[in-house]
C-alpha cells in the first residue's frame, strides 16, 4: 500500500486574505487616527503593498502580522504629515491664530488613547482593539516584548491619570 502524501499548507489566496483582514486594518488604522477616510485609505495602502508582494508575503506564519506593521506605519506617516501640513498652514496664516480643531471620532477614551505618545498608543491600540499577545505586537512594532509590556504600562498610567480628570471636568 502506498503511503499517503503529507499534507501541504496552502498560502491563502490575496483575495480571501483582503476580505478577512480587511475589516480589522480599517479599525486598526481609525483607532490610530480617528478619521474614517484616513482609515480606509490607510487599509488600502497596507493591501496595495501587500499585493505587490504576496507572492513573498504569502509565505510568512501570520502575513496578518506583516499587514498590522504596515497599517501602524503608514498611520504613523499619515498623522506626522498631517502634522507638518498644519504647522506650514499655521506658519502661512501667521496673523491669524489658526488651527482647526480636531473632532473626537471614536469616543472620549480612543481620543484620550490618541493623545499618548505615538508607541504607547499603538500597543494599546493593537493590544485591547487587535487583540494581539505581546509577542505579536513585539513583531509588529519592531520592538523587544519587555518594550511592549513598558509601553503598554505607562500607556494605562496615562490614561488612568487622562480619565480620571476626564471624569473629574464632567
Amino acid at each position: 500500500m502506498p503511503k499517503p502524501l503529507p499534507l501541504i499548507a496552502v498560502a491563502e489566496d490575496f483575495e480571501t486574505f483582503c476580505k478577512r483582514q480587511y475589516p480589522r486594518a480599517v479599525g486598526l488604522a481609525y483607532a490610530l487616527t480617528g478619521k474614517r477616510h484616513l482609515a480606509e485609505e490607510i487599509a488600502q495602502e497596507a493591501f496595495v503593498a501587500g499585493y505587490r508582494r504576496w507572492d513573498h508575503i504569502a509565505t510568512y506564519d501570520k502575513p496578518e502580522l506583516w499587514l498590522r506593521r504596515v497599517v501602524v506605519n503608514r498611520a504613523t506617516s499619515t498623522l506626522r504629515r498631517g502634522l507638518t501640513e498644519l504647522k506650514a498652514l499655521r506658519r502661512l496664516r501667521s496673523g491669524l491664530d489658526y488651527f482647526p480643531e480636531l473632532e473626537p471620532d471614536g469616543g472620549e477614551v480612543w481620543a484620550k488613547v490618541r493623545e499618548l505618545p505615538t508607541k504607547q498608543a499603538q500597543a494599546v491600540v493593537l493590544f485591547y482593539l487587535e487583540d494581539l499577545s505581546i509577542e505579536q505586537i513585539a513583531n509588529v512594532l519592531e520592538c523587544s516584548p519587555g518594550t511592549v509590556k513598558t509601553h503598554l504600562k505607562r500607556a494605562r498610567d496615562r490614561l488612568g491619570r487622562k480619565l480620571h480628570a476626564w471624569r473629574e471636568e464632567v
